[in-house]
């Protein structure tokens, strides 16, 4: 129950997306705008895992798996993280699977097509979703007045570097605190323990990117 509860007190839920059931067979026959949920059992199940086998290899309890799969929790992202790397697969993989593919690579994306890969307060856009072998994620986030990217700090492998456009966000490193204004601009390793909140009076609009493109 412990997984759970990290969960349950994360809470941070993802917009859900439409799906292609010839490239989910899995998917329940009418099912809605497809959910992290119903996304996570047809991915498992196409990936000839159980529950059990799954909850091991992410080494999460076997409820866990089950109430997320059922939407009875709403994962975080590093929740989400943990439980796709028993898969393996990253953030990006999972909510752009169904992404066309088209026969000459895309070049230019429009604002509507940036897939949003963390909903409720915060936003983080993704650019590229559909580039064959991308190497790096590329984010336009948004942080409205008071959020933050949760209680815990966050870890994972790989670099990180961004600027502010605008407003003025609190980014923790460590036990180091920075306060950034617009053109500012960071750079560190994302091994170290990290957290981002604007507990300032406007919103903070953030250009950021991640290497390797596991986020």
């Amino acid at each position: 129950m412990r997984a759970v509860d990290e969960i349950e007190r994360e809470c941070c839920k993802f917009r859900t997306l439409c799906h292609d059931t010839a490239t989910f067979p899995y998917l329940p026959e009418g099912a809605p705008a497809l959910d992290v949920g119903v996304r996570l059992q047809s991915i498992r199940k196409l990936k000839g895992l159980s529950q059990r086998e799954l909850a091991k290899r992410a080494g999460v309890t076997n409820s866990t798996i089950s109430m997320i799969e059922k939407n009875s929790v709403s994962p975080s992202i590093s929740s989400l993280k943990k439980v796709l790397a028993g898969i393996p697969m990253s953030l990006v993989e999972f909510f752009s699977l169904d992404a066309e593919q088209d026969a000459q690579t895309q070049v230019v994306y429009r604002a509507a097509e940036l897939t949003d890969i963390c909903s409720g307060a915060i936003t983080m856009k993704l650019v590229g979703k559909a580039h064959p072998s991308r190497a790096i994620s590329f984010l336009d986030e948004t942080y409205p007045v008071g959020s933050d990217t949760g209680d815990e700090m966050y870890a994972h492998e790989g670099e990180e570097a961004g600027i502010l456009v605008s407003g003025k966000l609190e980014l923790t490193v460590g036990s180091e605190v920075f306060i950034l204004e617009p053109g500012d601009s960071y750079y560190f390793e994302s091994s170290k323990p990290h957290r981002f909140r604007n507990p300032f009076e406007q919103p903070a609009r953030l250009i950021s990117a991640t290497t390797p493109a596991n986020f």
